[in-house]
C-alpha cells in the first residue's frame, strides 16, 4: 500500500479505476449495439473493431513526439473529456432515431485518437510521478486496477445492457471519463515545461523514437512479439463476441460473466508479476507467459452452450494471467531503459508497432468470419498462436535474468 499513500499516484490510481470500469461497459456495449441494435454482419462487426484501434496507425507515431513537447498531465485531462463527449453522442443519436453504423465507426476512430494520446502521456507521466525505483510497483498496481475492473466491468456491463439497452449503457462510460479527468486534475505534482529546442522537427523526433526501439535487440523482439499477438487477438476478439451473441445466442448478462471470469486471470497475473520475475528472472518472465498461452488458445474455439462455454472462459482466464505478467514486466523494462526526454516517443513507437496491427487483425477477422464463420476464424487464430513466441526465443530474453536500465 506504500505507493497509494502518495497523493499524486493515488489520484492517478483512482482516475484509472473509474475510467477502466466505464471502459469495460463500452467494450461490450459498442459491439452489442452493432450486433443487436443495428443487426450488423460479421464483416461490419470486424470493421467496427478495426475502427476502435485504427488511431494507433493514424496518429501513433506523431503522438509521441507531440506528447514529449508538452506537460503530460494536461494531455490526460483533455483526452478524458473528449472521450466522454464522443461516447455520449451514441445514446443521444439512438434516442433521436438517427444512430447508424457510420456514426459508431466515427466515434470509435475519434475515441481511439484520444486514447492514443492518453496512453502515451500516461506511460510517460508515471516515471515522473513515482520515480524509477517504484516503476514496477506502480505498473503492477495500475495493472491490478485494470484487471479488477475487467472482473467487475463485463458482468456489470452485461446486466446494465439487459436493463437499459446497449446504447444507454455507454452513458456510464462517458461519466467515467469525466470522473477520471476530475481525479487527474487533483494531482498536485507538476512537470517542468519541456525545453523548446529551436531546431526541433516533428519528423526528426519521430525518427529518433524509431531508431531507439529498433536499435535495441530486446525492444525489437518485444515489439515483434506483441504486434503479432495483438493482430491475432484482435481477430479473436471481434469474432468471439459474434460467436457468443449470435451463433450461441448467449444473453448479454452471461456474456459479461464469461469475460469477468476470464478477467480474474488479469488480476492474478498483476498480483504475482513481481514474484515471478524475481523467481525466474526478468527475461523468462517475458517469454514464459507467451509460451503457456500457445496450447491454451486451442480451447477457445471449443466454446458451446453448457460446460464448454465455461471451459473456454477458464482458458481465457489463463491467457489473461499470462498477458498480465508479460505486460507488467516488459513495460517496466521499457520505462526503466528509456531516457526521460525519449519516453513519449519510445512509448508511441511501441504503441504504433504493437497496437497498429490490431485494426488489421480485426478487419481480417471480419473478412474471415464473413467467409468461413466465426468459429473457424477462431480455430485459425488459435493455430497461429505460436508465432508471437518465436522472436522472444530468438532474443537475449531467453536466458537473461536481469535486463539493462538507462
Amino acid at each position: 500500500m506504500s505507493l497509494l499513500r502518495d497523493h499524486g499516484f493515488r489520484n492517478l490510481f483512482l482516475a484509472d479505476a473509474v475510467s477502466q470500469i466505464g471502459t469495460q461497459v463500452s467494450m461490450l456495449a459498442l459491439p452489442l449495439v452493432a450486433v443487436i441494435v443495428l443487426r450488423a454482419s460479421n464483416f461490419e462487426v470486424g470493421l467496427l473493431s478495426a475502427c476502435e484501434t485504427l488511431a494507433f496507425l493514424l496518429v501513433g507515431l506523431p503522438a509521441g513526439a507531440w506528447v514529449d513537447r508538452v506537460r503530460r498531465r494536461r494531455v490526460l485531462i483533455v483526452s478524458d473529456l473528449a472521450r466522454a463527449a464522443l461516447l455520449a453522442s451514441v445514446p443521444a443519436a439512438w434516442a433521436l432515431g438517427g444512430l447508424t453504423l457510420v456514426q459508431l465507426c466515427l466515434v470509435a476512430v475519434a475515441t481511439g485518437v484520444f486514447t492514443v494520446f492518453f496512453d502515451v502521456a500516461y506511460q510517460s507521466y508515471l516515471p515522473h510521478l513515482v520515480g524509477p525505483d517504484r516503476l514496477v510497483e506502480g505498473n503492477a498496481k495500475l495493472e491490478g486496477v485494470r484487471a479488477s475492473s475487467q472482473i467487475v466491468g463485463p458482468t456489470l456491463a452485461g446486466f446494465v445492457i439487459q436493463l437499459i439497452t446497449a446504447p444507454f449503457a455507454l452513458v456510464l462510460d462517458a461519466l467515467s471519463f469525466a470522473g477520471s479527468a476530475l481525479f487527474v486534475g487533483r494531482i498536485a505534482a507538476r512537470e517542468a515545461r519541456p525545453e523548446r529546442r529551436p531546431d526541433r522537427h516533428l519528423g526528426r523526433e519521430i525518427l529518433e523514437g524509431l531508431r531507439f526501439v529498433f536499435a535495441n535487440r530486446v525492444l525489437r523482439a518485444i515489439a515483434m512479439c506483441t504486434s503479432t499477438y495483438n493482430l491475432l487477438s484482435a481477430a479473436q476478439t471481434a469474432m468471439l463476441v459474434v460467436l457468443l451473441a449470435r451463433d450461441l445466442e448467449v444473453r448479454p448478462g452471461l456474456i459479461g460473466v464469461f469475460y469477468s471470469i476470464a478477467s480474474v486471470g488479469g488480476l492474478a497475473g498483476a498480483l504475482v508479476a513481481r514474484r515471478v520475475a524475481a523467481r525466474i528472472g526478468q527475461g523468462p518472465a517475458i517469454w514464459v507467459p507467451m509460451a503457456i498461452c500457445v496450447p491454451v488458445q486451442l480451447v477457445i474455439p471449443l466454446a458451446q452452450r453448457g460446460w464448454l462455454l465455461w471451459a473456454a472462459a477458464v482458458a481465457y482466464l489463463v491467457i489473461w494471467a499470462c498477458g498480465s505478467v508479460y505486460n507488467i514486466t516488459q513495460v517496466s523494462f521499457r520505462q526503466g531503459l528509456t531516457p526521460p526526454p525519449l519516453l513519449g516517443r519510445m512509448n508511441a513507437t511501441m504503441r504504433f508497432l504493437v497496437w497498429g496491427t490490431m485494426p488489421i487483425g480485426a478487419f481480417a477477422g471480419g473478412l474471415l468470419g464473413e467467409a468461413i464463420g466465426a468459429r473457424n476464424t477462431l480455430w485459425i487464430v488459435a493455430a497461429a498462436g505460436v508465432v508471437p513466441l518465436i522472436p522472444l526465443l530468438a532474443s537475449p530474453l531467453r536466458t537473461a535474468r536481469e535486463l539493462p536500465v538507462s
